[in-house]
């Protein structure tokens, strides 16, 4: 189940993958933001709910592009009769473009059956895995199948998580500069594009593809 303890294991450096995609908005703790129930490729444990099963799917930052935000307000503008612009403001909502280059196809051998309580993977009892022969991708992070996968199955909104610095997002003062390491921006999202190409074919491993997805707020 998603803890912070678990999201600190699932991440391979001081700050978690920039991006997770999540069925739910989850919880705000401590200003930290957690998605509900178990990662795909979990070991579900003692869990027997399935409606908690496959919740959340944490991506790669494996040779991936700059994240590139693309606001748009939404506004009604007009001129009055002395001249003057007068807007009405509706509402602001982002737009989303990130893709992927040489992305592994895969993430892990085989299901790579993550701790429940840590975050580890275990990789069918083999022990945590050795890069070289085990795990693909160099954070654990979503390969280009496991994208596609939660594209298909996906046609109506969902959560994106993103960690970069908006230390707005929780107020000014001195607290909300503590959220660095953390999912700080939560915003609901439509798919708008995705688009994949199989760049190179493996020989018994992998392939390597390139992934590129344009998200839109709901």
């Amino acid at each position: 189940m998603a803890t912070p303890t678990y999201l600190a294991g699932r991440k391979k450096y001081q700050r978690p993958q920039a991006m997770l995609w999540s069925e739910n908005a989850g919880t705000l703790s401590n200003g930290l933001y957690i998605p509900t129930g178990l990662e795909i490729g979990s070991d579900p444990g003692s869990e027997t709910n399935t409606a908690m099963f496959d919740q959340f799917l944490i991506l790669s930052d494996d040779n991936r592009s700059p994240i590139d935000f693309r606001p748009t307000r939404i506004e009604k503008r007009e001129r009055m009769v002395n001249g003057r612009m007068r807007s009405y403001h509706i509402a602001d909502k982002m737009t989303i473009d990130v893709s992927w280059q040489m992305l592994p196809s895969r993430s892990f051998y085989t299901v790579p059956e993550f701790n429940a309580t840590t975050g580890i993977p275990t990789v069918s009892g083999y022990g945590r895995p050795n890069f070289l022969d085990e795990q693909y991708t160099t954070d654990g992070g979503a390969g280009g199948v496991e994208l596609l996968d939660w594209y298909k199955n996906h046609t109506g909104s969902f959560w994106v998580y993103l960690a970069y610095d908006n230390y707005a997002n929780f107020g000014k003062n001195e607290d909300a500069y503590g959220h660095l390491g953390q999912y700080n921006e939560l915003i609901e999202m439509f798919f708008a594009d995705f688009q994949y190409t199989v760049v190179k074919r493996g020989g018994s491993n992998y392939d390597f593809w390139n992934v590129s997805v344009t998200l839109e707020e709901v």
